[in-house]
């Protein structure tokens, strides 16, 4: 396995994890995971990172982890810029990497990140920011799995990570409103898996809810998945992203990773 760091734009950079080809499985083609780990925008977790890469390598996939700007670096919504840079290198890596599809998970803050890249791609604010040499597309993803993912800026709204992306003390109504992921669904968004716990004390459930009506509305392809009880940000559900903490470990969340897994897999 190569692992190598990509800078892909002043602040942007992005962990490779690209597994070796075998004289016994020559040529063969693997999807793609773009890891966007959370943090309110104000840092990326640790615990959204890593071991959420491990999971997906292990599923046969390369792996791609973007550490975005966070804090005062993240204003103008930078890491939507950054994650579409993203999508550009790995895209453009296709052949060299033997990638046929490209996915992104992201969690909390991350999963805003995530769900903004499957459903912002082409709005015409952010293809300004992206220049007019970018290519057009190379950044909508082949599907997007959220986790427990902030979305509606307007509504059960985490609204610390949106005055981060804001980058402004007072935002307008015009402000909240263009970040809300929900409020821009269309036929051109990608496919989406979407999982959370319904007393999250953090980012309400209704951010999930209102996300998969109108998905359902447009016609999209989605699975939601909620399960009754679970903190706010427990990644893996497991040990490891446990930090000593009980509640932090829970065997039936746990099945999200399989679940994502074969969601993709069946994705056609």
């Amino acid at each position: 396995m190569r692992v190598f760091e990509q800078k892909i734009c002043e602040n942007g950079r992005l962990t490779c994890y690209i597994c070796d080809e075998s004289p016994e499985m020559p040529n063969y083609v693997r999807d793609a995971m773009l890891v966007l780990p959370g943090g309110a925008y104000a840092m990326c977790s640790d615990r959204e990172a890593e071991p959420i890469v491990k999971k997906y390598l292990a599923a046969g996939m390369n792996v791609f982890c973007l550490r975005y700007s966070c804090g005062p670096l993240a204003a103008g919504f930078k890491p939507l810029v950054e994650a579409s840079l993203a999508m550009k290198y790995i895209r453009q890596h296709e052949k060299e990497f033997n990638i046929k599809r490209v996915f992104a998970v992201g969690f909390s803050a991350g999963g805003h990140l995530c769900g903004s890249l499957g459903t912002f791609w082409d709005e015409p604010w952010l293809l300004e920011k992206l220049g007019d040499d970018f290519p057009r597309g190379i950044n909508r993803p082949d599907g997007t799995v959220l986790a427990y993912p902030v979305l509606s800026a307007t509504e059960g709204s985490h609204r610390p990570s949106f005055l981060n992306i804001i980058g402004k003390e007072d935002p307008t109504d015009e402000d909240f409103e263009r970040y809300s992921v929900e409020k821009h669904v269309s036929d051109k968004t990608a496919p989406v898996f979407i999982w959370a716990t319904s007393d999250d004390g953090a980012v309400p459930i209704v951010n999930s809810i209102r996300y998969a009506d109108k998905l359902a509305a447009a016609g999209k392809t989605f699975e939601l998945h909620i399960w009754p009880h679970g903190p706010h940000g427990l990644a893996l559900a497991e040990e490891e992203t446990s930090v000593g903490i009980p509640d932090m470990i829970n065997g039936a969340v746990a099945q999200w990773i399989p679940l994502s897994i074969r969601w993709i897999r069946e994705l056609k």
